[in-house]
């Protein structure tokens, strides 16, 4: 077996999580794109979105960004973000009521770059929430 991916994911205020992997897979700007050990260096820029972490003992990690970047070196990713939040740490309900509320100020043109940032972020978080349901988190 391949050596482990050792993970780390940063938010401005704080380290969300770290430990080792088999896997990582998150959304670039160019689309999702899946990490395993030993990939070669890489950094790419990310879209608000549910990044999964499976680890060695197979469980499954979702982590909600609100973009931010991943860099690849030497078998381990980092992922940086301004926000970033735990599955379990996430209200769907929350999430959803920000989503509803802002998407109407953004699509009438009156939102400010601080809400459009609230938006990506609980776009992510339901995305998240979807992933999680989905494949029985």
């Amino acid at each position: 077996m391949a050596d482990p991916i050792n993970v780390e994911v940063v938010a401005a205020d704080r380290r969300v999580w770290e430990g080792k992997a088999s896997n990582v897979i998150v959304r670039t700007t160019e689309g999702d794109i899946g990490i395993l050990a030993g990939h070669e260096p890489l950094m790419v820029a990310l879209v608000p979105c549910a990044a999964e972490i499976v680890t060695v003992d197979g469980k499954r990690e979702i982590i909600a960004v609100d973009g931010g970047f991943m860099a690849v070196v030497d078998n381990k990713v980092n992922l940086v973000a301004q926000k970033a939040s735990l599955f379990d740490e996430i209200s769907s309900d929350e999430a959803q009521r920000e989503y509803d509320q802002l998407s109407v100020k953004h699509a009438a043109g009156e939102a400010t770059d601080d809400e459009v940032h609230r938006l990506h972020l609980a776009e992510a978080q339901l995305k998240a929430a979807a992933k999680s349901n989905k494949k029985g988190h």
